[in-house]
């Protein structure tokens, strides 16, 4: 393998832990905050009381880079957001579709289109989650989530387990990411611009299925490709619509119930191919 190849993976790979470090710390802070210092009835009122919950993720997820995706993922497991919620972040999140689209001089009303579309596409399938899926009168549980971290926490303060937990889980991403950095850099772009999107009829299809991959380089290869003219429109919406970066490698991490995962997992994933498919027919 070239070493060069190694070098880059590596150095992207650190420093998407680090981009992500801020986000895990502030989350793991504001949930060890909320397991010592608030009483279970207002957590769990508060689990209870987001019926707005769909619309402020879809909002979050817009924001560049994949760091709410992850925080989002966090709330979920310790049960203080719903599904409905998580989905919307999930779907509303481009990672790094915007930097891409701006360094490519994209003229800025359609990066705004874009970016309207995520947010559409965000809020509609996070309420349809919500009426469907989402369970009543939920219940937070923070204390399943450090005893799956082993962080020992009791009587620590919150500085302490806040950072045990967000460093154990971005060295996780990194290593993750490493691996898939490298598969990137040997497999190289040629093979996901000729064979994985030659049939363009399925190109939504395929396009959310390559935005499951829990890695920046997915919606950076997808915005760059539709910039090139490579794909259609349908895939970019449908890969970005699936592509939450690294907050679907942070969910199996943290959230013990792997059926609830997969089942978070088929949502986004055919709801990003419906998105698509409708974004390449109007």
């Amino acid at each position: 393998m070239n070493m060069e190849i190694l070098r880059d993976a590596l150095v992207d790979a650190c420093l998407d832990g680090l981009s992500l470090f801020p986000f895990l710390f502030f989350t793991y802070l504001l949930l060890e905050y909320l397991e010592q210092y608030s009483s279970k009835k207002s957590l769990n009122m508060v689990a209870n009381s987001g019926k707005w919950g769909p619309l402020v993720g879809a909002l979050c997820g817009l924001l560049p880079q994949c760091g709410f995706a992850a925080a989002a993922a966090n709330f979920y497991a310790a049960r203080i957001i719903s599904v409905g919620t998580l989905v919307a972040v999930f779907l509303a999140t481009s990672d790094e579709m915007l930097p891409i689209l701006i360094s490519n001089a994209m003229p800025i009303g359609s990066i705004l289109q874009i970016v309207f579309i995520k947010f559409i596409i965000g809020l509609s399938f996070g309420l349809i989650c919500e009426i469907l899926f989402s369970k009543k009168n939920r219940k937070v549980d923070i204390e399943s989530l450090c005893k799956k971290e082993e962080c020992h926490c009791a009587g620590a303060g919150v500085l302490r387990p806040a950072l045990y937990h967000a460093v154990k889980i971005a060295v996780f991403v990194c290593a993750v990411t490493l691996c898939l950095n490298i598969l990137m850099g040997v497999f190289g772009d040629n093979f996901w611009k000729y064979s994985i999107f030659k049939n363009r009829v399925f190109a939504p299809v395929v396009g959310a299925l390559f935005g499951l991959v829990p890695n920046c380089s997915a919606s950076i290869a997808l915005s760059q490709m539709w910039v090139d003219g490579a794909i259609s429109f349908g895939c970019l919406i449908a890969g970005l619509s699936s592509g939450a970066g690294v907050g679907l490698l942070v969910l199996f991490r943290v959230n013990e119930n792997k059926g609830d995962n997969i089942k978070i997992v088929a949502i986004t994933y055919v709801s990003a191919i419906i998105a698509g498919i409708f974004a390449d027919m109007f």
